[in-house]
C-alpha cells in the first residue's frame, strides 16, 4: 500500500485498519444510493440521455477519499441496484434462465467495480491522465470482447443511452457505439479527476500528498485534453456521417398488421384477413409514392408447399403497382424452419442469422446475406441488427438501405429500435425496421429518425416517410472495430501503469 492509500484510510479511520466513523459511513451509503438512482434514469430500457453521464460520478467522487473494498463495493453495488429492472426484462419478457441472467447483471456489476478499483488506484498515485483514460477504456475493452464472444451481440453497451442526443450518436460513424460507451464513462471521469482532494482543500494537503494542490495544473491539463478530445470526436463524427448519408432519398411504408398474438399460418381464415388487409395497405402507400414497403417479422407461418397464398397475391400487387414488399414469415423449410424475410417481385429469401438465445432455439440460423436484385437495398431481421459487423459487412458489400422485419416486446420499444440507430449511424446506412409490438422506424443514413409510430397488434398501423440512404463509407466501416481494440490497448497500459512501483508524488 502506499503511503498516500494509507493517508486515505487513515482520514477516514482515525487509525489505520479501523471502520469508517458513522458519519463517513452516511457519505458512503449516500453516494452508492444516488449513483445506483442516476443510472436506473440513465440506461436501461427507456433512458433519459445525458443522466448517463452523471451517474458514475457520486462513486467516483468517493474514489480518493475512502478505501478500495469501501470503494469497489460502492460501484459494484450502485451498478446492481441501477440495473435491477432488467432482471423482470430478462427473466420474464425474453424468457431467459436465471442464471443467464445473474451471470449478466453480477458480472457488469463486478468488471464496472473493478474499472473504478483502477480508477482509485491510478488516481492515488497520482496518475491523472491515466485515470481519466482507463476508466472508460476497461468499460469499452469489456463491453467490446463481450459483443464478440457473448450470444447477444452488442446489445449491452450503456452507449444506446445517449441514442436521442444526435451529436453524440454520429460519433458512431468514426468509433462504433463503443466511442459512445467511452464518452459516456470518460466524461464523468474527467470531472472526478478535477474534483479529487487537494485542489481547494489545504485541510486535505498533508494527509494525501499525492493529491496536492501543486497538482492542478495537471488537472488541468487533463481536463483540456479531455475538452480537446471530445470536440475533435463530435466534429469528426459529424462531418463523417454528413458524407457518408449524400445517397439517393428513398420513399419507404412501414407496416404491422392487426393479428392474433401468434404467427398466425397463411392458410387459415385469419391467415387470409391478413393477407388482403397487406395488399390494401399496399394500395394506400403506393398510392402516396412509395417505393417500399416492409411489414413486420414472423406475421405469418408457411411451408414451401403453401408459400404461393402468400407469394402469389403479393407478387401480383407489387407488380401491378411497380414496388418492392418485403414480408417476415416462419418458413418450413427441408432443413428446417426458418425466420426468413422475403422481398417480392421475385421471392428473395433472407433467412435470419442471429436468433434470440432461447426463444428461437427451434429454428435454423441462416448464414448468407441478401441483396434484392437491381437494387442497393439488403434484408436483414430485427436482432440482426444488435451486431454491428453484420450491418458492417452489408454497407461494404454496397447496400444503401437495410429492409428489416422486426418483432420486440413493447416494453423495449424505445431501446430495441434505438440499437438501430447506432447501427444506422455506425455504417452510414438507411434503416427501415417496422417492429409489431414496438415501433416502426425509419432511420436515414446519419442515425437520424424520420419516423417513428408505435405498433400493437389490435390495429393494423402504417408510417411513409422519405430517407436519405448511403453515400460514402464512415471511417467506422473502413477501419472496423479500431477503437475496442485501442481501448484494449489503454487498458493493459493503465494496468501497468498501476502496478508499477513508482515514487511517490509529492508536494
Amino acid at each position: 500500500m502506499t503511503s498516500t492509500e494509507e493517508a486515505v484510510r487513515e482520514r477516514f479511520s482515525g487509525r489505520p485498519g479501523r471502520r469508517m466513523p458513522v458519519r463517513a459511513s452516511m457519505v458512503w451509503l449516500a453516494a452508492t444510493v444516488s449513483s445506483a438512482l442516476l443510472w436506473s434514469i440513465g440506461t436501461g430500457l427507456h433512458p433519459i440521455p445525458g443522466i448517463a453521464l452523471l451517474a458514475p460520478l457520486p462513486v467516483l467522487w468517493l474514489a480518493p477519499r475512502h478505501s478500495a473494498p469501501a470503494v469497489y463495493a460502492a460501484a459494484v453495488l450502485s451498478w446492481l441496484g441501477g440495473n435491477a429492472g432488467y432482471w423482470s426484462y430478462f427473466t420474464e419478457t425474453l424468457e431467459q434462465p436465471v442464471s443467464t441472467a445473474v451471470a449478466l447483471l453480477v458480472g457488469s456489476a463486478l468488471t464496472f467495480g473493478a474499472c473504478v478499483a483502477l480508477f482509485r488506484k491510478l488516481l492515488l498515485r497520482a496518475r491523472f491522465g491515466w485515470a481519466a483514460l482507463a476508466l472508460p477504456a476497461a468499460w469499452t475493452a469489456a463491453e467490446f470482447l463481450f459483443g464478440q464472444v457473448g450470444g447477444i451481440g452488442a446489445w449491452w453497451s450503456i452507449g444506446y443511452s445517449q441514442a436521442g442526443v444526435d451529436p453524440i450518436v454520429r460519433v458512431g460513424s468514426v468509433t462504433g457505439v463503443w466511442g459512445i460507451s467511452f464518452l459516456v464513462l470518460g466524461v464523468p471521469a474527467t470531472v472526478a479527476v478535477l474534483i479529487a482532494p487537494g485542489i481547494r482543500s489545504s485541510r486535505i494537503r498533508p494527509r494525501v500528498p499525492g493529491l496536492s494542490g501543486r497538482s492542478w495544473s495537471m488537472r488541468s491539463a487533463v481536463a483540456g485534453m479531455a475538452a480537446l478530445a471530445l470536440t475533435v470526436a463530435i466534429g469528426a463524427g459529424l462531418w463523417c456521417s454528413t458524407v457518408a448519408s449524400d445517397g439517393p432519398v428513398a420513399t419507404v411504408g412501414l407496416v404491422a398488421l392487426a393479428q392474433p398474438p401468434m404467427y398466425v399460418p397463411v392458410a387459415s381464415p385469419d391467415g387470409a384477413r391478413m393477407i388482403a388487409e397487406a395488399i390494401a395497405a399496399i394500395d394506400q402507400l403506393a398510392d402516396q409514392g412509395a417505393e417500399v414497403i416492409v411489414f413486420s417479422e414472423k406475421a405469418w407461418h408457411a411451408t414451401r408447399s403453401d408459400l404461393f397464398l402468400l407469394r402469389d397475391p403479393l407478387t401480383a400487387v407489387a407488380l401491378r403497382r411497380d414496388v418492392h414488399v418485403v414480408v417476415g414469415l416462419e418458413l418450413e423449410q427441408p432443413g428446417g424452419t426458418v425466420n426468413a424475410a422475403i422481398a417480392y417481385p421475385g421471392e428473395t429469401i433472407y433467412a435470419k442469422r442471429y436468433l434470440v438465445p432461447g426463444l428461437e432455439s427451434g429454428l435454423q440460423r441462416g448464414s448468407v446475406p441478401r441483396q434484392i436484385p437491381g437494387r442497393s437495398w439488403a434484408l436483414a431481421i430485427c436482432a440482426d441488427l444488435d451486431r454491428p459487423a453484420l450491418v458492417r459487412q452489408n454497407r461494404t458489400d454496397g447496400a444503401t438501405l437495410l429492409l428489416a422485419p422486426a418483432l420486440d416486446f413493447s416494453v423495449d420499444h424505445w431501446l430495441h429500435s434505438r440499437m438501430a440507430v447506432l447501427r444506422a449511424a455506425e455504417s452510414g446506412i438507411a434503416i427501415a425496421r417496422p417492429a409489431q409490438l414496438g415501433e416502426l422506424t425509419a432511420i436515414d443514413a446519419r442515425g437520424a429518425v424520420r419516423a417513428s409510430l408505435r405498433s400493437d397488434i389490435t390495429e393494423t398501423r402504417m408510417a411513409l416517410t422519405e430517407i436519405r440512404t448511403a453515400g460514402d463509407r464512415t471511417l467506422y466501416v473502413r477501419w472496423g472495430d479500431w477503437f475496442g481494440a485501442l481501448s484494449i490497448a489503454l487498458t493493459v497500459a493503465g494496468v501497468l501503469v498501476a502496478l508499477r512501483r513508482t515514487a511517490e508524488t509529492t508536494s
